[in-house]
């Protein structure tokens, strides 16, 4: 670097991600004098020169070809992809809080899905076995810690042997790798603790860190010129007055101000993957209504670090379609605890990880919604011993027993809890596919919204971001 002192240095707002600084420092550095100058001579003769670079260096670092709003797993991972695909784009991810992955990203269970569940042909079966694969070939490239510690499905009952011979039927039509039914027997042999009539095993399904992958996206984005802006709340999106002199002739190329709480960014697309938040953003310019996100916290309880040992890999129980979400299972972690749960309760705000989180004005959107009434009544036994577990911890012992008879309820203390963005359409019914959104006139046509990114959607991160970014090529024409 030159020893010669610069007369400007424009630092945005930002932080560390990764140990990367995803500031930008511009210096304009000045001849050496061969005389010495008065201050009053700096004053007169660079004076100009220091507004202009302090001006047009804040006007270049705002300025974007492409903006992504959200800085969970799914906003990162797209905003990534698109700048491999295209690295001469000027792009930047704007996250509302102080660091990535801060809300469903870094509080889920870690596990990383086989895609047994999901019916076949389906975009979400697809997906999540595609996404697995590129999953481990990533977490290898970039030295990323994880487990590949199993899943072990366990039926009860005959109702539950059934339909795990129909969960078996599927993942092997999903192309899940090595699936295979187990008897009583061999469930010991796995998982010497569990009992059940039967089980299937996924050998694949494993666990990670997905905070730590979004961070490692969020490096590699930066690495290769993208900008993360943190504390940065979106609260509305508006035609942007003609561009800067920057612009070199493009006239109103960054034709859409996004606006925060005290911060402009002018960009010529947007995309945004705002997970809790995403139908308010989509509302911000002209969206629809439905579908509508309504947050579902799940609590997990701790198991006592005497007994983890108890628990090798993932145990999981038979879904029963009867009910909307899935129910007791045990997960390890990366840190050696062990996760049982959740359950689902309503949250009473958009983040909302505890009963004290209360937001009135966010409860009564939720609670003044059509669907969610519809969807309320129709599960109201489920809800409310749900809601009855939550307080009382110890009615959650039978269905653990269920499966490890040797844990008492000692041995269970509460654990942290997540918040699911579950989008919802009028019907009450669960929206269980990818919903993307874009204005037909005005700016609205240069905003595209994924409204929906249905689970397991961090373990499908980089598939989903494949599909998001042919998605913005088609309707921005990149």
């Amino acid at each position: 670097m030159s020893d010669h002192k610069p007369y400007c240095i424009y630092r945005p707002k930002s932080a560390s991600i990764c140990g990367l600084n995803n500031y930008t420092e511009t210096y304009a550095y000045a001849e050496k004098w061969r005389p010495t100058p008065t201050p009053i001579y700096f004053f007169v003769m660079l004076g100009p020169f220091f507004l202009y670079s302090c001006s047009s260096s804040q006007n270049v670092s705002k300025e974007y070809d492409v903006v992504v709003v959200g800085g969970g797993i799914l906003g990162m991972a797209t905003a990534r992809e698109i700048l491999l695909r295209h690295p001469y784009l000027k792009m930047a991810v704007l996250e509302k809080e102080k660091d990535l992955a801060c809300h469903q990203t870094g509080h889920n269970s870690g596990v990383i899905h086989a895609g047994i569940y999901y019916k076949p042909g389906t975009l979400k079966a697809k997906l999540c076995v595609e996404g697995l694969n590129l999953a481990y070939k990533y977490f290898d490239e970039h030295s990323i810690p994880y487990k590949k510690c199993g899943k072990l499905i366990v039926a009860t009952d005959a109702v539950e042997e059934k339909r795990l011979h129909d969960l078996n039927e599927r993942g092997m039509k999903n192309g899940v790798k090595d699936l295979q039914m187990v008897s009583a027997s061999m469930i010991k042999e796995i998982e010497p603790h569990c009992q059940g009539i039967c089980g299937l095993w996924s050998p694949h399904t494993g666990i990670v860190d997905w905070a730590e992958v979004t961070r490692s996206y969020g490096k590699d984005f930066t690495e290769r010129g993208g900008k993360i802006h943190l504390h940065f709340k979106v609260t509305s999106f508006k035609e942007a007055a003609e561009s800067s002199l920057t612009s070199k002739g493009d006239g109103n190329k960054y034709s859409v101000s996004v606006h925060g709480k005290n911060d402009v960014v002018k960009a010529s697309y947007i995309l945004t993957c705002g997970g809790l938040q995403s139908d308010h953003l989509a509302q911000m310019s002209g969206g629809k209504v439905d579908p509508k996100i309504i947050p579902f916290r799940g609590e997990y309880l701790l198991l006592n670090p005497e007994k983890q040992h108890m628990i090798k890999g993932n145990i999981y129980p038979v879904p029963d379609p009867q009910f909307p979400f899935l129910g007791v299972h045990f997960t390890p972690r990366m840190d050696g605890s062990i996760w049982i749960g959740p359950n689902a309760v309503l949250a009473l705000k958009r983040e909302g990880y505890g009963w004290g989180d209360i937001n009135i004005k966010e409860l009564m959107d939720t609670l003044s919604y059509g669907g969610f009434r519809k969807m309320a009544l129709k599960n109201s036994i489920f809800g409310i011993s749900e809601m009855v577990k939550s307080a009382f911890i110890t009615l959650q012992l039978a269905g653990i027993k269920k499966f490890i008879p040797e844990i008492t309820a000692d041995d269970l203390s509460r654990g942290p809890t997540g918040v699911r963005a579950q989008a919802m359409d009028g019907s009450g019914m669960l929206v269980d596919d990818f919903v993307f959104e874009i204005g037909d006139k005005g700016i609205g046509k240069r905003i595209l919204h994924c409204r929906n990114a249905p689970s397991p959607g961090a373990t499908s991160s980089l598939a989903i971001a494949k599909m998001i970014a042919d998605k913005a090529e088609e309707e921005f024409r990149l």
